[in-house]
């Protein structure tokens, strides 16, 4: 496709940014990295622009320390590019669930002027898609007071709700480049021993809630013999594909959107992408339709698979900080927690490794100081590490205490009891 006049550089787009702007920037494998670099290199005429946005892809470089007076950023989900940015104080963290990030917008708590965004190209309607994140994004897009937007034809065209006539986005970049991809690492054998046990809790005709990662891999790896399996997520990767594929998704058994895949953004490899790329099989919806607790404990044993840092022995569960190290977010862990704790049948689990690579434990008497609770003890249910699968649903604290101990790293347990006796006089 060649250049249209209406196309123009990044760097002249982004001129339509100004001083005291709040700018919100498309995420995970959307994110415009061009726009990114352009605005980013405006620093030095530019005062108190600041960004908002979720887990982002590529470099931040807004979040320099020398640019901290003519950028600031608030985001709702810490990732890898901007982790040591927060956690010095050249960045702010929003806690909030994913299923309310676009209310910020919509309902101008955090009103936006500029939406920097990827499509697809329009096609001969005029309509570009915003390919693998529809997330918040769309929230962004519709109520922004300007959309700049790259438009590159290596983007996933999506169907579902991420739908925006071109006539919407006031400045154009047209780019030709792959997406930034996060390919499949093979299971170790404590992630495959996890996956069979919570792969022992799946149910046939379940609807499923994973992230990405070797967990959820592990545990979709272990599925082969399921029937009619359903997902409705906010995510997923490469891992479903092969169930597509050999009949076991079906989603004949789901109430929502019944036979088809639901999700708001979909991260991995280039054959994700592929596979998402005009598949009327995935709907892609906003997270406050994919993430609502009404809507997900319609579908039928939704089973809700997370992960977490550390597990208390109370039941606490804490999966976005080390400490007081922010290292993610609240993301939308608790939103299918909850919406699979009032399904019929459903299972929230949160599965983990019992050690850190460090060999320390990941269950504990106390959280660390300072660490967030992401999943409160009231709506925990399984937590499941390679050594076994605790139910805490109905269990008291002293029960919960036992039955969490018993699925620590055996090298863990008698210092566990030690500090539970202390603590809860029995044990």
């Amino acid at each position: 496709m060649s250049l249209s006049p209406d196309y123009i550089s990044a760097q002249e787009a982004v001129k339509l940014i100004k001083s005291g702007d709040r700018v919100f920037v498309h995420g995970a494998a959307m994110t415009p990295l061009r726009l990114v670099a352009a605005v980013s290199d405006r620093w030095e005429e530019l005062r108190d622009v600041e960004f908002i946005h979720m887990h982002t892809e590529g470099p931040a470089p807004y979040t320099d320390p020398e640019r901290a007076g003519s950028f600031k950023t608030n985001a709702c989900f810490v990732g890898t590019n901007i982790r040591a940015a927060v956690n010095q104080g050249n960045a702010d963290y929003i806690p909030i669930f994913l299923s309310e990030i676009s209310f910020l917008f919509r309902r101008n708590i955090l009103p936006l002027d500029v939406a920097l965004v990827q499509v697809s190209p329009p096609d001969a309607h005029g309509y570009c898609t915003l390919g693998t994140s529809v997330d918040v994004s769309l929230s962004a897009v519709e109520t922004a007071k300007l959309v700049i937007a790259e438009v590159n034809p290596q983007v996933p065209r999506s169907h579902g709700d991420g739908v925006v006539h071109i006539s919407k986005i006031h400045a154009k970049v047209w780019v030709d480049a792959p997406l930034p991809q996060h390919a499949n690492k093979p299971c170790g054998d404590v992630e495959t021993q996890i996956g069979k046990l919570v792969a022992e809790l799946v149910e046939d005709g379940a609807t499923l809630q994973m992230g990405i990662g070797g967990i959820p891999d592990a545990v979709l790896a272990q599925l082969g013999n399921h029937k009619n399996l359903g997902i409705h997520t906010e995510m997923f990767s490469d891992g479903i594909i092969p169930l597509v594929e050999n009949g076991i998704i079906t989603g004949a058994k789901k109430k929502i959107l019944k036979n088809k895949i639901v999700s708001c953004f979909v991260n991995g490899s280039q054959k994700v992408f592929d596979f998402l790329h005009d598949n009327p099989g995935v709907v892609m919806k906003e997270t406050v339709f994919t993430n609502d607790t009404a809507i997900i404990r319609q579908n039928p044993k939704v089973t809700a698979i997370n992960s977490a840092i550390e597990v208390d022995l109370t039941g606490q569960v804490c999966a976005d900080s080390i400490g007081t190290y922010q290292f993610s977010g609240v993301g939308g862990q608790m939103d299918f927690m909850r919406g699979a704790a009032l399904s019929e049948g459903g299972k929230p689990i949160i599965a983990l490794p019992s050690i850190t690579n460090k060999g320390e434990s990941k269950i504990v008497n106390m959280l660390k100081p300072g660490a967030s609770v992401t999943t409160t003890r009231a709506h925990v249910r399984y937590i499941v590490t390679e050594f076994g699968i605790a139910d805490l649903y109905g269990k008291n604290l002293r029960q919960r205490a036992k039955e969490l101990i018993q699925i620590a790293h055996p090298s863990h347990r008698e210092e566990l009891e030690r500090l539970a006796f202390d603590r809860f006089k029995v044990l």
